[in-house]
């Protein structure tokens, strides 16, 4: 088993400037540079900071969309990895830069989950971050190694009420969707289980395959090849339905009913960002994201484009931050 909380191995892997061929395969260098808009903007590089290491779910959705975003907006676009504090940062990063639309976040739903469970958060979401739009949605997956003698959340279930405390679950840090995915499990099914937060999902993802954890929530897009690969078995999705992806992995809502924690993707900026970079990054956004193949990239890992504009965004991170809100407050929920 993992031990105690002060044995646990952190592992840390921060990428800066352009994105290293360990995050997203290949360099988004300035030779994306295509030609500039007539209008002015962009009219350097854009900085998108990434609060996670490489190797999760960002990878999927972003590697492909920073290409084709680099493409519409005429510019090239450099992805800055910035882990820690369960996205936050990253997140503060953004939230400090200008207004200018050169700095943009790209991350998930730990944006509309920090206002709440975070300490002493040093910035606003509301106040100090303005929403760009939403890229995807898509279920978290409950993984086990494959050898381990859990098939299902039911097993689980059984496990954590005959040694409460005793079992364990990663995520991608304190904070993160996955790990509020993971605590709605066990406020739902009364359990009691250990967290163990690392700064990304790939070391996670290690030490469950290394047997030191007893199962991960990660996101579709970042588990699809360890799974595919036979290192990882998904027992269950956080998804209201069965998805295409995974389709013969059934629903923790099957275990517990009303259960349902899918994460999502979207892009961000600093509050005061002028209206038209908004929308003109929105409008690059939507065709970018929309492209045939880039939607079927991402159905192939359980995602699901589902670009909006940035009122709509707005809108969905206050319900988001609403929803969350009453989990960490029922559940109790604190971070380190």
């Amino acid at each position: 088993m993992f031990g105690r909380a002060n044995r646990r191995k952190f592992f840390q892997s921060t990428t800066a400037g352009a994105i290293s061929a360990a995050a997203f395969g290949s360099a988004l260098t300035p030779h994306w540079a295509w030609a500039q808009s007539p209008d002015g903007y962009p009219s350097r590089a854009i900085r998108v900071v990434v609060p996670f290491t490489p190797g999760g779910g960002t990878d999927v959705v972003g590697r492909a969309l920073m290409e084709a975003l680099s493409r519409e907006l005429g510019q090239a676009i450099i992805v800055d990895n910035k882990p820690g504090g369960g996205t936050v940062i990253g997140s503060d990063l953004v939230a400090k830069a200008p207004a200018d639309g050169y700095t943009l976040l790209l991350t998930t739903s730990a944006l509309a989950i920090n206002d709440s469970l975070v300490p002493k958060l040093p910035y606003k979401t509301a106040r100090d971050i303005t929403e760009v739009g939403l890229i995807c949605t898509g279920p978290n997956v409950f993984v086990v190694r494959p050898e381990s003698p859990y098939r299902s959340v039911a097993d689980l279930i059984q496990a954590a009420k005959a040694r409460p405390g005793r079992l364990t679950y990663g995520s991608s840090g304190n904070g993160s969707s996955v790990h509020l995915a993971a605590e709605l499990f066990k406020l739902m099914a009364q359990v009691d289980i250990t967290h163990v937060p690392y700064r990304g999902a790939g070391p996670a993802y290690t030490d469950l395959m290394g047997g030191q954890i007893d199962f991960v929530v990660g996101t579709a897009g970042g588990v699809a090849k360890l799974v595919e690969a036979g290192k990882m078995r998904a027992i269950a999705v956080t998804s209201e339905k069965r998805t295409s992806a995974y389709k013969d992995i059934p629903t923790v809502a099957e275990t517990l009913p009303g259960y349902a924690a899918d994460v999502w993707y979207g892009i961000f900026a600093p509050a005061g960002t002028p209206p038209d970079v908004i929308a003109k990054l929105n409008a690059a956004l939507a065709k970018a994201a929309n492209a045939p193949a880039y939607k079927q990239r991402l159905s192939n890992e359980g995602l699901t484009v589902a670009v909006n504009s940035p009122a709509e965004m707005t809108r969905f991170m206050r319900a988001e931050e609403a929803r969350w809100r009453k989990v960490v407050v029922e559940g109790k929920v604190s971070v380190d």
